[in-house]
């Protein structure tokens, strides 16, 4: 069974679409933090095979060791990725400006 269950997830608040998008957002943030990580570990690298750490050991565990997707789907339990409710609407109202714009 898979924690945190999606009604613990939603609270009432959300519907499961909501909640699907938000977990994407947030695993795409999550695996742009890992490319910027691997990114600086690597520019770290002085070449010495003796001294540098392992490229591995640079990056956060939590973001090396596991999928972006439940790495997102923790955060939004945690309270650390919250779901803005109004941006669906926001991107709703953008489209209709740009719509009207065009027209």
């Amino acid at each position: 069974m898979l924690h945190p269950t999606i009604d613990e997830l939603t609270q009432g608040k959300y519907n499961r679409y909501e909640l699907a998008l938000a977990a994407a957002r947030c695993a795409r943030l999550v695996t742009d933090e890992y490319v910027r990580q691997h990114e600086a570990a690597e520019r770290a690298q002085t070449g010495n095979k003796e001294t540098d750490r392992p490229i591995n050991t640079m990056i956060d565990r939590e973001l090396r060791d596991e999928k972006a997707v439940q790495v997102a789907v923790r955060r939004i339990y945690r309270g650390e990725y919250v779901i803005d409710e109004n941006a669906g609407e926001t991107e709703e109202a953008a489209e209709e400006t740009a719509e009207e714009t065009l027209s």
